[in-house]
């Protein structure tokens, strides 16, 4: 049984107030002369290389881990909009509220700096309110990510798996999003299923980092759908031109009629135009989002394949700014997940993961199903700040 005495649960601030730390003068986690380390880390990389294994120096990392910030795009997303789709009789203005909830989902990402990649059986647990979110790392060569998230008051069930390709491409690095995401409206009967726009990583002429690429979120039962494209598109020399921008429409599949157009800024606001009177409103404001600050309710509950406690003392080493014990505490970790894949390997055993049932072919692809059909409470709460 584990030591209570060694037990190590590190709570951090978000990614967005992270982010917005590090976009800061006073940034704590910035690495001096970032291009030049960063260069110089990359330099025996071959052109085109998948680098998903990839492992940075602790100085590169923020302190989280990638399950993390795939949990706070859920319960750090404005979950009062799946409370206003249900409510919505319409069902094209519950498309309306579950685009805009889909873009309050979209974390801030900061240039120079990456989450941990998360061990195998790796869990976050976390609610908020009645919406109890769950994520594990189902799969670790490949990197495959599975959440599961339930809300019985509204009777919302969320089902998303993901896996992270990042290809190295000399002056940029552009990390493709596999997978799939289901948001339930089990009330009105819908399924709704998304994608996830692409995260491109630009070193010269100017570091940078933004979403892009198209995201369509489709209503199996109605044939509605919304098409968003995630645009950047920085000027001469990477100073100034348009970042984080949404533009969109919503239209019916059946007819390919257009209803709306959308456009905007993802961590601003995003307007929708009616397409037939004219009409623009706002339906998305990133200042009314949610920062999601984390507080522990029940210590003796936490599972001991919890991000924060897995990390823990990295985390805390890392926010100490003690590089030396970061590399230490790193090098733990990674090294009890390789001694526990030779025990493995030794006895022939198979790896299952605790709380999702997974399969994959190469016709099909992943596919990650939850084997509760609840999540159950956490003992680790968001909140609003």
């Amino acid at each position: 049984m584990e030591n209570k005495e060694e037990k190590k649960i590190m709570l951090t601030k978000s990614v967005l107030q992270l982010a917005n730390e590090l976009d800061s003068e006073e940034g704590g986690y910035k690495a001096p002369n970032l291009l030049q380390r960063l260069l110089s880390v990359f330099k025996n990389v071959r052109l085109g290389s998948d680098i998903t294994h990839f492992q940075m120096p602790p100085m590169f990392n923020i302190p989280k881990s990638q399950l993390q910030y795939t949990g706070e795009s859920v319960y750090c997303s404005a979950s009062d909009l799946l409370s206003t789709c249900n409510r919505e009789q319409n069902p094209v203005d519950r498309l309306i509220y579950v685009v805009a909830w889909f873009i309050s989902s979209t974390r801030p990402v900061t240039f120079g700096v990456a989450p941990y990649n998360p061990i195998l059986g790796e869990t976050h647990h976390v609610s908020k309110g009645n919406l109890n979110v769950l994520v594990e790392q189902v799969s670790h060569h490949p990197p495959v990510t599975a959440l599961h998230a339930t809300d019985d008051k509204e009777n919302i069930e969320m089902i998303w798996w993901q896996q992270p390709v990042p290809i190295f491409y000399g002056t940029s690095v552009e990390g493709k999003i596999n997978g799939k995401g289901k948001l339930k409206l089990l009330n009105h009967g819908e399924t709704y299923e998304m994608n996830s726009a692409n995260l491109l990583y630009r070193v010269l002429p100017v570091p940078s980092v933004d979403w892009v690429g198209t995201v369509n979120l489709r209503c199996l039962e109605t044939g509605l759908v919304a098409e968003l494209s995630y645009k950047s598109s920085p000027s001469f020399l990477g100073l100034g031109g348009n970042h984080k921008v949404i533009k969109g429409k919503i239209f019916d599949s059946s007819s390919s009629k257009a209803l709306y157009e959308l456009d905007g800024q993802w961590d601003r606001t995003i307007k929708l135009k009616d397409r037939i009177n004219g009409e623009v409103r706002v339906i998305y404001d990133a200042t009314k989002g949610n920062s999601g600050l984390l507080i522990l309710k029940n210590e003796e509950s936490v599972w001991p394949t919890e991000s924060l406690h897995v990390w823990g003392e990295l985390s805390q080493a890392i926010m100490s700014k003690d590089w030396d014990k970061a590399r230490e505490a790193k090098q733990a970790v990674e090294e009890r997940q390789r001694k526990l894949m030779r025990e493995r390997e030794s006895k022939g055993e198979k790896w299952i993961p605790k709380h999702f049932e997974v399969s994959h072919s190469k016709e099909v692809g992943w596919d990650c199903s939850p084997i509760q059909n609840f999540v159950s409470a956490a003992p680790i709460i968001a909140f609003r700040k």
